[in-house]
């Protein structure tokens, strides 16, 4: 079961569909794994597959680095914020904001997500 979800999560993370995600709800709800050591796990399992994701796409020019480079610093500081948070947070609120996350993210891509026109072939 552990190769079929590093497999899937690995094919949805190099697509940019949230593999992690894949990854935390298994190692949390159906292992012994807690909360911050699934997060750690997710963390060392992105890294190479983003690495080779962000690879292939600039190879493809479907990156525009203009948008990165603005985005990373709040990234990063963000990434800095939630690590420190983590480690003092209990993990069973850890649990349940992740759960509140996924459900936030979830109503907003069934009911308030915008159609995104795909650019035109030439």
């Amino acid at each position: 079961m552990n190769i079929i979800i590093g497999l899937l999560s690995g094919i949805a993370a190099s697509m940019g569909l949230g593999g992690g995600f894949i990854l935390l709800i298994y190692l949390s709800a159906f292992t012994d794994t807690s909360q911050a050591v699934a997060q750690g796990v997710n963390v060392l399992f992105f890294l190479p597959i983003a690495l080779i994701s962000v690879i292939i796409h600039l190879k493809n020019k479907l990156i525009d680095i203009r948008t990165v480079f603005k985005y990373c610093i709040a990234g990063l500081v963000g990434a800095v914020i939630g690590s420190f948070l983590s480690a003092y947070l209990d993990t069973l609120i850890l649990k349940k904001l992740f759960g509140v996350f996924l459900i936030i993210i979830g109503l907003k891509e069934l009911f308030w997500s915008k159609a995104k026109k795909e650019p035109q072939e030439k």
